[in-house]
């Protein structure tokens, strides 16, 4: 949750089945913002989107293998992917469509989450992010080994960092950008910076369980197993997949939240660090990230400098 400083402008909105935040430190701004943000998402959801037949993603995963020409976007969308599997070690894997699609998370999530589903198929094979072959200057894309893609563990925070990046330099103002809990920021922040609550859900009130911290520049990001979930055959099952076994991860931290100097960056690390488990604390330490980290008792641990929680309540 981001809490509006005064002499801000704030709109909510609904986006790729979540919601949006958007806010300005100029509110005259807020309109232009708005519609900045409304183009750029768009244009995204039309070339990621796992659940539109007629996106460029769903193309290239119905294409068997062939060489696919791509937008300039989708192109730089699958490199932001496969950059993070690159600074993961392919713990953040782009080819986790077919487990998504096995463990019930074949439509939208709002539709995911109306009712129980059948048993979960069962776990299927990651083929591996080198099984991408990207050609970013010529613009191809050939999936190799049977690769089905899905870009929603990058594709949120890349675009809210965009859409932050180009409100700020097209109307000169602070911009706050946060996509289902995926914060950017770009511009002059509002005094005493933005001031944003670290929760298991992003929608959850100021009263929420966690911790209210303050960012000036770069984006927060945060990850949980515990908001994004359903239940097929039983089964609570959720959407980070551990490319290792193709099926939800089993971690020891239901949320972690991470400040970076993007949000992609930052959700590329708090995705990590719950497939990490308790390797996690010790991997973003030595990345300089800080971190916190929130076990399934709810107890915290909190890596490289990230603020003490009883040092702010004195």
């Amino acid at each position: 949750m981001t809490e509006a400083a005064p002499a801000t402008a704030t709109d909510t909105f609904g986006v790729f089945g979540t919601t949006a935040v958007l806010i300005v430190t100029d509110p005259p701004a807020l309109g232009l913002a708005r519609s900045i943000a409304d183009a750029e998402l768009a244009a995204v959801d039309a070339a990621c989107s796992r659940f539109r037949p007629d996106s460029e993603l769903s193309r290239l995963n119905h294409a068997h293998g062939e060489l696919t020409p791509v937008s300039e976007l989708f192109a730089e969308l699958i490199a932001e992917a496969l950059r993070a599997a690159e600074l993961t070690d392919g713990d953040v894997d782009p080819t986790c469509g077919q487990a998504l699609t096995a463990a019930g998370y074949d439509r939208d999530f709002a539709e995911l989450r109306a009712g129980p589903l059948p048993g979960p198929g069962p776990a299927s094979p990651v083929a591996g992010w080198r099984a991408v072959r990207l050609d970013q200057p010529a613009r191809t894309v050939r999936l190799d080994r049977g690769a089905q893609l899905d870009l929603g563990a990058t594709a949120k925070a890349w675009a809210a960092d965009r859409c932050a990046r180009l409100i700020a330099a097209r109307t000169g103002c602070g911009a706050l950008v946060s996509l289902g809990g995926d914060i950017a920021v770009a511009g002059p922040p509002p005094g005493g910076g933005w001031r944003v609550r670290t929760t298991d859900d992003h929608a959850a009130g100021p009263d929420a369980p966690g911790q209210t911290v303050s960012i000036r520049s770069g984006g927060l990001a945060t990850s949980s197993t515990t908001v994004r979930t359903w239940t097929a055959g039983g089964r609570v099952m959720h959407h980070i997949i551990d490319p290792a076994t193709g099926s939800p991860v089993a971690s020891c931290w239901r949320t972690v939240s991470v400040a970076a100097e993007s949000c992609a960056d930052a959700n590329i690390a708090s995705t990590a660090a719950i497939i990490r488990s308790e390797a996690a604390p010790g991997w973003l330490s030595a990345a300089g990230l800080p971190a916190r980290l929130v076990r399934s008792d709810g107890s915290v641990t909190t890596t490289a400098g990230w603020p003490d929680e009883k040092a702010q309540d004195d």
